[in-house]
């Protein structure tokens, strides 16, 4: 296995996480902030995760910037069938798991859709460096996720 591949998120992020939801519900937050929500594959508690949510060609899309994150082992061992919060409506989402050649192109230009996360992913040894190349080499390593609506 790749080492890059058995990295996870840092073990600030999940504080991150929950004060950023905390923030959200308690109205505080400035700006849209995505949820994603799926049992946990041991426990089967539902765990919700702040994601950052990209659009292309019309079709929305999420990265596992950490690649061993609990989130992605969660939404794997789901089928991919989660629910996505946003703007205060509940979504039932399946996340379809791209291959390297479709997963470059997004990759490339996730550093324009968050470039804190690609500098998080950068400090945490994921990626080289937080421009398009080196987030495209990332391809077939980070996860990217197309988000369809679950009928």
């Amino acid at each position: 296995m790749n080492d890059i591949a058995s990295i996870g998120a840092p073990g600030w992020i999940k504080g991150m996480n929950d004060g950023l939801l905390a923030q959200q519900e308690a109205g505080e937050l400035e700006f849209e902030l995505p949820v994603l929500t799926v049992p946990g594959r041991r426990s089967g508690t539902p765990r919700r995760t702040p994601l950052t949510v990209g659009e292309r060609d019309g079709q929305r899309f999420v990265v596992g910037g950490f690649p061993a994150a609990d989130w992605i082992r969660n939404v794997r061992a789901a089928g991919g069938r989660a629910v996505l919060r946003t703007g205060g409506v509940d979504e039932p989402v399946r996340l379809v798991e791209l291959d390297a050649a479709a997963a470059a192109p997004l990759l490339r230009e996730w550093p324009s859709v968050t470039p804190q996360g690609v500098e998080m992913m950068r400090d945490a040894g994921v990626v080289t460096d937080t421009t398009p190349d080196a987030l495209a080499a990332a391809a077939g390593i980070c996860p990217v996720f197309r988000v369809e609506r679950d009928a």
